[in-house]
């Protein structure tokens, strides 16, 4: 047991002891001052001389002071003769000398009697006198009580952690804030202001012990502030805990440097965490040197953070294995993490067995990384059963993932929906795979909006231009991600409204990417605009895709240039392509230029 922590339980008499190199000469002439006061047999001096020895550490002359002053009655004598005989080893004597103080009145000595007891395991007796020295306004009685009763489970211990808290005490401030993080977590699901209240506290206290030295609280303070968006007093607040020693600051400071640009600072501070031991900062020094292709040191990263227990080191080396072509060590190194429990490496394991071939293998991998929070693992055995024809189960792994926000899942979902006829259900999912980025979700929307679309009236034509509408906005997202039918569909809104520019700009993109429909519209809108050269160059893209009615259109281009063989080339072609009614047309051209050509 140290010397009672603070100045305020060592000393009771009000004059406190200078520490050392302040003013050395002004703590000599006070020593000396009561040096000769005690001598003459002032009580108080003897204590207080009796407890400067102490501090300094002089045992053998501060102990006849301290008895002089207790049998005259001095409770804070007896309260740090107990500490000098406590220190000595003279546990049971130190506690009586507490007791005869605590009786006295002394908080200081309540608490050091308190805290005797609970050594020796009688909590009754601790908690008597922990009481006693938390009810007369003594911090660390309240923090020793509050621990008690924190351990015994008992709810009163809140309130004496939050009196030793006021009172200043920085551990029982960093406790508090913890407690009250907690509780905010269990808030989050219910009142969302009783759960920011807590927030609120708890930073107040972080905060309060942060500023009194505890890198612990510095560390969740620059957590919370770096969570709010405040990077630069974060910073600020990790540099502090940092250099207090802590790990996890120093790691947290390496990556706000390195979102700030600046890599070489981050990976001095990733470099010190992970000498001490950080798994984190090593993981990160790892890829720091990864992405310099600099994979050796990478890879020796990587096994200092797995020595350091952190799972995330084999499953980078797992990864890194992996883009070197090394299967055998990547597929080691997964194993190795995913047994650990690590859930990504699990997944990427059934991955790596899948492309070998090894679906049944595959299968239980997936299924423990989905199990364990995987939303890329969920979407995988949706493909996983997909491809084995299983719609019914692959369909509840892709709702899953869609339920965790995965983007794939949710169109997966919303074109089984479509399918099922269920268009509410397929409209919601496509729109948070489509909010979410994907161009074919964004068509189907789109396409889905479009449907419900009254019928333009006849009178309407050449009306106004009206603003774009939600479904057209969708194609426009969709074609700007370079989705070849929703260029198509733009397209063909473009012309419909007389905007011939646009409309050919979009066919172009559509069919420049390989769209046989984009080509052959492209084809349509040249052809009326008296380019029917270049239209042939498009319908003849398009026809040797596949497009039954380009071929046709050549056809009828070829036989009215006099090229009847060519024409009925392309007429057969077209009768092959279809659909039924092209087919039935480039038919009779066929046989019209046959006879002519036989003619």
């Amino acid at each position: 047991m140290d010397v009672m922590g603070d100045k305020a339980t060592l000393f009771e008499t009000g004059r406190y002891v200078q520490p050392s190199g302040r003013d050395e000469a002004g703590e000599a002439a006070e020593e000396a001052r009561r040096r000769l006061a005690a001598e003459a047999g002032d009580v108080e001096a003897m204590s207080v001389l009796g407890s400067m020895l102490l501090r300094r550490g002089d045992l053998d002359g501060a102990e006849p002071h301290l008895r002089a002053a207790t049998a005259a009655g001095d409770r804070a004598a007896a309260n740090n003769l107990g500490v000098l005989l406590h220190q000595r080893g003279y546990a049971e004597e130190a506690a009586g000398w507490w007791r005869i103080a605590a009786v006295a009145g002394s908080a200081a000595a309540a608490h050091a009697l308190g805290r005797h007891h609970r050594e020796r395991g009688d909590e009754p007796a601790a908690e008597y006198w922990l009481r006693q020295s938390a009810e007369q306004g003594h911090a660390l009685g309240a923090y020793a009580l509050a621990d008690l009763l924190e351990h015994r489970g008992d709810d009163g211990a809140e309130q004496w952690m939050r009196s030793a808290a006021e009172q200043g005490h920085r551990e029982a401030a960093y406790r508090l804030a913890r407690a009250l993080d907690r509780q905010a977590g269990l808030e989050s699901d219910g009142d969302d202001s009783t759960g920011r209240a807590l927030e609120e506290q708890a930073e107040q206290f972080y905060r309060q012990a942060a500023a009194r030295g505890h890198r612990r609280a510095a560390l969740h303070l620059g957590a919370i502030l770096e969570k709010r968006g405040d990077l630069k007093e974060a910073g600020r607040w990790y540099l502090t805990s940092a250099k207090d020693g802590e790990a996890r600051a120093a790691c947290a400071l390496g990556f706000l440097l390195r979102d700030a640009g600046d890599s070489e600072s981050a990976a001095v501070w990733w470099l010190r965490a992970a000498q001490d031991g950080d798994g984190n900062a090593a993981n990160a020094l790892g890829a720091l040197h990864a992405e310099r292709g600099e994979t050796q040191t990478a890879e020796r990263w990587y096994r200092a953070a797995m020595d350091a227990g952190d799972d995330n080191g084999a499953y980078n080396l797992g990864l890194l294995c992996a883009e070197q072509g090394r299967t055998a060590q990547a597929e080691q190194w997964y194993r190795r993490a995913a047994y650990a429990g690590h859930r990504e490496a699990a997944n990427a394991l059934a991955i790596l067995l899948l492309q070998g071939g090894d679906a049944t293998g595959a299968e239980p991998w997936f299924s423990k990384a989905a199990e364990a929070g995987s939303v890329d693992a969920a979407f995988n055995l949706g493909i996983l059963f997909a491809g084995r024809s299983e719609e019914p189960v692959a369909l509840r792994w892709y709702e899953r993932a869609a339920a965790a926000g995965h983007t794939e899942a949710a169109l997966q979902v919303g074109i089984a929906r479509l399918r099922d006829g269920d268009e509410r259900e397929a409209e919601r999912h496509l729109r948070c795979a489509a909010g979410g980025g994907s161009a074919e979700a964004a068509y189907r929307l789109a396409a889905v909006l479009d449907a419900r679309r009254p019928a333009v009236s006849a009178h309407e034509l050449g009306e106004a231009v009206h603003e774009k509408t939600e479904c057209e906005e969708w194609y426009e997202r969709a074609a700007s991600q370079g989705h070849r039918r929703a260029q198509v569909r733009v397209g063909m809104l473009a012309a419909a409204r007389g905007d011939v520019v646009e409309a050919a700009r979009w066919y172009r993109q559509a069919a420049e990417a390989g769209s046989r429909n984009g080509a052959f519209n492209l084809g349509l809108l040249l052809a009326r605009e008296g380019s029917e050269p270049e239209a042939a160059v498009w319908w003849t893209r398009a026809a040797d895709a596949g497009h039954g009615r380009a071929a046709l259109r050549l056809a009828l281009v070829y036989a009215r240039r006099g090229e009847l063989a060519e024409g009925q080339r392309w007429a057969d072609r077209a009768v092959a392509l279809g659909p039924a009614e092209v087919a039935e047309r480039a038919a009779r051209l066929r046989d019209a230029l046959g006879q002519e050509l036989s003619a």
